[in-house]
C-alpha cells in the first residue's frame, strides 16, 4: 500500500470483528515493520504486550473503562515505554553502529557517555519522556503498518495504567503511553467521513 494511502486511510475504528483471530506470524510481521519506527540512538525503549485470549481481553477491558473494542478486536496491544531501555539496548545498538560504518568505536564510546548525561537517571523525568517520545512513534508505525497489511486499528488512552501494570506485571518504573485494538472491521459497519481536522495554517508557523 502507498504510504500517502495508508495515512489518508487510517481510522480508528470502534467496531471490530470478534470472530477473526490475528495469528503469530501476522503480529510478529506487524511488529517487525513497526519497529523499523526511528528512536533516539537507535535504542528502541519499548515492549510490546499482545493481548488476544479471550480471558485476557476480557480483564483488559475492565482496566480500558469497559470499551467493547478491548474486547472485540482481534488483540489489544500494550505499548509499554522503558526508561530502561537505555541500558538494556545501547551495546547493541552502539555495536551496530559501528559494524555498519555509521561510526568508530571511539565515537561509539562517547555517544554512550552523552546518553547517560543527556537522558539522565532511570527515574527521572528526561528518561521517562525519553521512553514516552519514542514508544509514540512505534506506536504511530504500528497504525501505519496495519494499514498497509490489511489491518485496522484503534489507539486507545482511556484506561487505567496502574490497573493495567498490576494485571499483566508490567513494573512500576515503566510508563504505558497507549494500548492499540488492532483487528479488522465488523461486517456491515459503516464508518463516519473521517471528523474535523485543524488546517496547517491555524497550527503551523513557516519561519
Amino acid at each position: 500500500m502507498d504510504i500517502i494511502e495508508a495515512v489518508k486511510g487510517r481510522r480508528a475504528i470502534n467496531f471490530f470483528d470478534a470472530e477473526k483471530a490475528l495469528p503469530d506470524e501476522k503480529i510478529n510481521e506487524l511488529l517487525e515493520l513497526a519497529a523499523l519506527a526511528p528512536s533516539s540512538l537507535n535504542l528502541q525503549p519499548w515492549r510490546v504486550i499482545a493481548v488476544r485470549s479471550p480471558e485476557r481481553k476480557k480483564a483488559l477491558r475492565k482496566c480500558a473503562m469497559g470499551q467493547p473494542k478491548a474486547e472485540e478486536a482481534s488483540a489489544v496491544l500494550i505499548v509499554v515505554a522503558d526508561p530502561a531501555g537505555l541500558e538494556e539496548n545501547m551495546d547493541r545498538a552502539m555495536a551496530s553502529s559501528v559494524e555498519l560504518g555509521y561510526m568508530d568505536a571511539k565515537t561509539a564510546e562517547g555517544m554512550k557517555m552523552f546518553a547517560g548525561k543527556h537522558y539522565g537517571e532511570k527515574d527521572g523525568p528526561r528518561r521517562r519522556l525519553f521512553a514516552v517520545k519514542n514508544a509514540s512513534f512505534f506506536a504511530m508505525s504500528v497504525m501505519l503498518a496495519a494499514r498497509g497489511l490489511g489491518l485496522e486499528t484503534h489507539p486507545m488512552d482511556g484506561f487505567d495504567e496502574d490497573a493495567l501494570k498490576k494485571e499483566f506485571g508490567i513494573a512500576a518504573d515503566k510508563v504505558i503511553p497507549v494500548i492499540i485494538a488492532v483487528g479488522w472491521l465488523r461486517p456491515g459497519a459503516k464508518l463516519l467521513p473521517r471528523a474535523w481536522r485543524r488546517p496547517a495554517k491555524e497550527f503551523a508557523s513557516l519561519v
